[in-house]
């Protein structure tokens, strides 16, 4: 657990059973319901030991992994993991609704509006909104996490998809570089994250995997990364030479499941290439010491720790190191939720308003997505539920818990835990145990 001291300066974690006794025992507050914070109020800053910990950072298009952990020489003992669910593809497809609404407004018969194209220009290093979003939250995660804890150093895997390469439809050569970065090794890693770590065409995962052509070389395949997959060895053997709609005749299923997973864009890692460097300056910018590190790195450090492939693991085993001692059990998952909408109505499938929503957001001392516990003590709802609220103007809530939304809640049975701070929390179970 995270803790402050009197004056809100960080101090080194502590053990949740520690946390539990300083609480009870009065000598500390809570300060921060999730992640959990508590508040010394007998012990400042300077009457305090603080060895400090460190971060890793692994970056992501769709997940991004937080790792705080304690360095002993080389060696590293997790103390707390989050993963971070980004919202990037839904703010894609916001813009892209509003690129049609505009659109559709230049061509319909409506009032005259001046043509406003010069102030379209775009600054150097400029980003879409759907990816700049990515580097916003991860760094704004790395700056809470220094608040709550005295940070020395931050590790971050800073990868790189050639997409260019991986797009060619020939060998590069000369100046284009024919080994790009994802000749050989990469590649194998891509289509390693591409289609899930098992075989393309039986789904048996924890088997050896060989790289196969979807479209036999012999019958006009191709090398390009779009006509790769992953086959275990009894399938690569059995398809040999075959087409794979030959192959799959008698599966039809599979062969639609293979021919639309090979047509899937390399969205995520031109997204992940097109934010990396602005990450990393963003991370020197908060005036840490920011150590990067590859992605082949990170590998080769979980191959010898035994540990499984997750975005928290990896944010964990970024950078130099010898050995893990233990990992944390349980881990925070934090989805991007936003903040509301500005609209005020919802129209339905015509265009024409539906509802009026209201322009207060309060309802009784609440707004969506507060952090609340509800205590029904009879009815159909009786129990305990914690989650997030959705207010109603009629006083009736519905709270989003680990378990599912209930609906119909009075306001009188709510309790607010924590202020709503655009983000949906859930905890999920790490996919390998720690070890002692």
């Amino acid at each position: 657990m995270f803790v402050l001291a009197s004056d809100v300066t960080p101090l080194d974690p502590c053990h949740p059973a520690r946390a539990r006794k300083l609480l009870a025992s009065g000598r500390a507050r809570v300060h921060r319901h999730t992640p959990f914070v508590i508040r010394l109020i007998d012990r400042t800053a300077t009457e305090s030991t603080v060895q400090g910990v460190e971060l890793g950072v692994d970056p992501g298009s769709k997940h991004s992994g937080i790792a705080l952990f304690r360095v002993n020489s080389k060696s590293r003992t997790g103390l707390y993991s989050l993963q971070l669910d980004h919202r990037g593809a839904r703010i894609r497809d916001k813009l892209a609704q509003r690129a049609a609404y505009r659109r559709r407004r230049r061509v319909a018969n409506l009032r005259y509006r001046k043509p406003r194209f010069s102030n379209r220009a775009r600054p150097d290093g400029w980003l879409p909104p759907s990816l700049r979003h990515r580097v916003k939250t991860t760094v704004s995660w790395v700056r809470r996490f220094s608040q709550w804890a005295p940070l020395r150093a931050v590790h971050v895997e800073r990868v790189a998809f050639d997409v260019h390469a991986l797009s060619a439809s020939r060998p590069l050569e000369g100046v284009e570089y024919q080994q790009g970065t994802l000749y050989g090794y990469e590649v194998r890693e891509y289509l390693l994250a591409k289609w899930g770590r098992r075989c393309a065409y039986c789904g048996a995962a924890g088997k050896p995997v060989n790289i196969d052509h979807i479209r036999p070389r012999s019958r006009g395949g191709s090398d390009r990364v779009s006509n790769l997959t992953l086959a275990c060895l009894p399938c690569n053997q059995d398809k040999d030479n075959r087409p794979v709609e030959e192959f799959l005749s008698t599966k039809p299923k599979v062969l639609a499941r293979v021919l639309a997973q090979t047509k899937i864009p390399l969205r995520d890692a031109a997204a992940v290439n097109a934010t990396r460097w602005l990450l990393w300056r963003s991370l020197v910018a908060t005036g840490l010491p920011i150590h990067v590190a590859s992605g082949g790195r990170t590998k080769w450090n979980r191959s010898r720790t035994g540990a499984a492939k997750s975005h928290t693991l990896d944010a964990l085993h970024v950078g130099v190191l010898d050995t893990v001692n233990a990992w944390p059990a349980e881990v925070l998952v934090a989805a991007c939720a936003g903040r509301g909408i500005h609209s005020r109505t919802h129209p339905d499938r015509y265009g024409f308003p539906r509802l009026r929503l209201p322009r207060v957001k309060q309802m009784h001392g609440f707004q969506t997505g507060d952090l609340v516990l509800a205590v029904v003590p009879r009815g159909k709802n009786k129990g305990t539920h914690i989650g997030r609220v959705s207010v109603r103007s009629r006083g009736s809530f519905d709270i989003t818990t680990a378990l599912g939304v209930v609906h119909g809640i009075h306001h009188r049975h709510v309790r607010l835990l924590q202020r709503a701070d655009g983000y949906a929390y859930a905890r999920k179970e790490e996919r390998a145990l720690p070890r002692a």
